[in-house]
């Protein structure tokens, strides 16, 4: 593997499209570390160390949440557009249209989805404001200061923070279209990617650095095994698939020949990847919200109903992981559907003269591709389950609170590690050069 890297940096054009990559990486943690104005950085780093779920929101954002810098919001918002918009594709007609219509169509989808974008940065960033703002530190200052439309003199202070964090996520989108384009790998995952990395020295610090080590020598080295294996679990996961056979009917045009050949269709055990993660978080986040809100009511019912359902929704306990899984389990196989069903795949085999052996082209080929995506998805599903509530296994078999095993941040490196190394090998072998995977 050294040697192919060696000889990818040899390459003038390949060299390029690494060095592009790594320095529009380099600018993404340039940008993390510029903050909001009026932010209490000590105060919101302790904040977020004592909440378990901002401190998984951080690690996504490179470090860049605990200082609010001007892209804290990531390219999540982007994501929840492109999610939104491909669910909603195939119910619009409109959008189901354009769909069909080939570059042309998806290239008029993916800018309605940068306009969805602007309005749930703005969103999402007002959100984070008012939660930090009615939260204070350690010196009893607030975590935000001047934010909120309640007094006139705050007004255009916040109007400033919700333009400029929301300007900072589209930049970070844009740097990510121009690593698709002139760099290496897909730019929005590897501006994810990127983030999780650089949070990672970090976190392996605070692991090893803390008392854990040395009280609990074999908690960590099992967790160290968990973790190890769970990556393995992750790449075998993510390519396995089962091989349908299709058998292309012979067709003779101008006098030749064509078809006659067979190929297969793959269908992936996880053909969802990580979304149903983030439906499934999207939804458990909404009750830690509600309470952060309520916990600051002057009603002390509230404030009491706040504290129970703070403790009962705590990501730390039994009743919050069973719901977890479950969600995901469940939102595994939804999003796996609905993206079988955008495919048509019956509709194009038929239309191209395409058939499984020993099934019958058409409604028959669609109930056959269903019944066997249903059952390999069950592995998936089950798999990604696990995965997800792989902390608090973790913790309690070993003793050691990390989030290290984060399910979405691990899928992500792998994920995207595995598909950047991929490109690089296609990039080597067109060249005749030996690629990385042997």
């Amino acid at each position: 593997m050294l040697t192919a890297v060696a000889t990818a940096f040899r390459i003038p054009d390949l060299r390029s499209k690494i060095l592009f990559t790594l320095g529009m990486l380099v600018i993404f943690r340039f940008l993390a570390a510029v903050p909001v104005p009026g932010v209490n950085r000590e105060g919101l780093q302790d904040f977020i160390q004592n909440n378990a779920l901002l401190g998984i929101l951080n690690i996504f954002s490179g470090n860049s949440l605990q200082n609010f810098s001007i892209v804290a919001l990531g390219v999540y918002p982007y994501i929840t557009a492109s999610i939104i918009m491909q669910l909603m594709t195939p119910i619009i007609p409109g959008l189901n249209e354009l769909s069909n219509e080939g570059q042309g169509g998806r290239n008029k989808i993916n800018q309605y989805t940068h306009w969805l974008t602007v309005p749930l940065a703005m969103l999402q960033a007002y959100g984070q404001g008012v939660l930090f703002s009615q939260q204070t530190g350690p010196d009893g200052l607030p975590l935000i200061e001047g934010f909120g439309f309640g007094n006139p003199s705050t007004v255009l202070p916040t109007i400033a923070t919700l333009v400029t964090m929301t300007a900072g996520t589209m930049l970070l989108v844009w740097i990510g279209e121009l690593i698709t384009e002139f760099g290496i790998g897909n730019g929005v995952s590897i501006i994810i990617f990127g983030g999780i990395v650089a949070s990672l020295p970090g976190a392996v610090m605070s692991l090893f650095g803390g008392s854990s080590v040395s009280s609990n020598v074999i908690g960590v080295v099992m967790f160290a095994a968990i973790g190890l294996l769970t990556v393995v679990g992750i790449v075998l996961i993510n390519e396995g698939q089962r091989r349908i056979p299709v058998h292309h009917a012979k067709r003779v045009r101008s006098g030749r020949m064509y078809g006659g050949n067979t190929t297969f269709i793959p269908l992936k055990v996880n053909s969802a990847g990580m979304i149903p993660l983030i439906f499934a978080v999207s939804i458990l986040v909404f009750p830690g919200l509600i309470a952060q809100f309520l916990s600051t009511s002057s009603n002390e019912t509230l404030r009491n109903f706040a504290g129970e359902l703070s403790r009962f929704m705590s990501p730390n306990t039994l009743q919050y992981n069973i719901v977890y899984f479950v969600l995901v389990v469940a939102f595994t196989y939804f999003y796996t559907m609905v993206i079988f069903q955008q495919q048509k795949i019956s509709e194009n085999l038929q239309r191209q003269g395409a058939f499984i052996p020993g099934v019958r082209p058409g409604r028959n080929t669609q109930q056959y591709l269903m019944r066997t995506l249903n059952r390999i998805t069950l592995i998936g599903a089950l798999f990604l389950g696990t995965v997800a509530i792989l902390p608090f296994i973790a913790s309690t078999l070993t003793g050691v609170n990390s989030l290290l095993l984060g399910a979405t941040s691990l899928l992500i490196v792998v994920g995207v590690a595995i598909d950047t190394m991929r490109q690089l090998e296609a990039q080597l072998v067109m060249r005749n050069y030996e690629g990385f995977i042997k």
